[in-house]
């Protein structure tokens, strides 16, 4: 019996052209192991639902067509399911489909669902909500809500509210409760990692493996500003970890307290308590992964 795939095709997400997206399906996707349907989501939110109905009418594979916004919305739908997540990546920044050798090329991530590669990958709680990848609170949070109010998509509309925030940024104060150790500081950057990176080959946490039942926390410390160039190089290559202003904490449960209620998830902005509990939920997501 063939397994059906529900296409869940976010119309606006990145720069990409999307119109050519159904005919590259039906002429790439393998026709005798695959039945499938494309819908596409109308409004924020709208992947969720649909993504809970694939659920609930026992569809194998539900595909995120977009970026990581579409993929947050459809992954959180798919959680604790048997419904296994694939993903088209084009979007913006492409975070977990990057960490999970997913090919940013439409033909090549179609081939690569063909081959049905699967893992069973961890997944985060943080009081109510879920996240896949990666969730933040400091200048990260503050970036994901500005591209979030922009109208315009893509890594030149990142990079100019990075550097727009950057100059004027000050710290957040946070308290980290792990192992009931507590750590209070400045941070920059305060991120819970579950995958490595947030898109764009910008790796905030390298050794994050989304199998292994463990989240990271990493701490970005306040800094000169004249230390900004060395600082970004160490993220581009993979060596964020190893600067002297960055702190970076393993643990399965944290309380964090924050002094501001800004986040985001999976590159999502909202707003959150300022207190938290973070958990990870292991092997609570199927997906379907590309080769190293």
């Amino acid at each position: 019996m063939k397994k059906k795939i529900r296409f869940i095709i976010n119309p606006i997400s990145g720069v990409r052209r999307k119109d050519n997206i159904p005919a590259l399906i039906q002429e790439h996707l393998n026709h005798s192991k695959f039945s499938y349907e494309i819908k596409f989501s109308a409004y924020k939110g709208h992947a969720l639902e649909l993504a809970k109905e694939a659920v609930a009418e026992h569809i194998d594979i539900v595909c995120a067509v977009g970026g990581d916004g579409s993929v947050h919305e459809i992954g959180t739908g798919l959680i604790g399911s048997t419904a296994k997540l694939a993903i088209i990546p084009v979007g913006s920044g492409n975070g977990l489909a990057r960490h999970m050798h997913i090919p940013l090329n439409v033909v090549k991530a179609i081939e690569c669902l063909n081959e049905e590669t699967e893992i069973q990958m961890d997944t985060v709680l943080v009081n109510d909500k879920p996240f896949l990848g990666v969730g933040g609170y400091g200048l990260d949070a503050l970036i994901a809500k500005r591209f979030d109010e922009d109208k315009k998509r893509g890594l030149l509309t990142y990079i100019k509210h990075i550097l727009k925030e950057f100059i004027r940024y000050n710290p957040i104060n946070i308290s980290v409760d792990t192992n009931g150790q507590i750590k209070k500081m400045p941070a920059v950057l305060c991120t819970i990692a579950n995958t490595s990176e947030f898109g764009n080959g910008f790796v905030i946490s390298p050794k994050s493996d989304a199998t292994d039942g463990k989240l990271e926390l990493f701490i970005l410390k306040p800094f000169s500003l004249w230390r900004t160039p060395g600082i970004i190089f160490r993220f581009f290559t993979r060596r964020s970890h190893q600067s002297q202003f960055a702190e970076v904490i393993s643990f399965e449960k944290a309380k964090i307290n924050l002094s501001d209620k800004i986040a985001h998830y999976d590159g999502e902005p909202m707003s959150v308590r300022r207190e938290l509990n973070v958990q990870v939920v292991p092997k609570s997501l199927h997906i379907l992964i590309g080769k190293k």
